[in-house]
């Protein structure tokens, strides 16, 4: 059967995407909650104030992560491209 191959790749492949895409996530969740919490405290609706600290971050944390995101991604590509020539790619 190819479907049980299929499933398994969809499935690697959501959790890959989780790996990759939640701490960016949970940290422009977190700032943006401290921020529009600090904007409500002060009455300050800059928006400048709710944007700069998310794409700092965001910067920073790509820098911190980065080897690991190039790790993650280059093992699931390997695995997947062999999974592709056990279910009848390339010889």
């Amino acid at each position: 059967m190819v479907e049980q191959p299929i499933v398994m790749a969809m499935r690697e492949a959501l959790w890959v995407a989780m790996q990759l895409a939640g701490p960016p996530l949970v940290l422009v969740l977190i700032i943006g909650l401290v921020v529009s919490l600090l904007q409500a405290l002060t009455q300050i609706q800059e928006a400048t104030l709710a944007f700069l600290p998310k794409i700092v971050a965001i910067g920073g944390l790509l820098m911190l992560t980065g080897p690991f995101m190039m790790g993650v991604l280059q093992a699931w590509a390997t695995r997947l491209f062999d999974q592709v020539i056990a279910v009848g790619g390339l010889p």
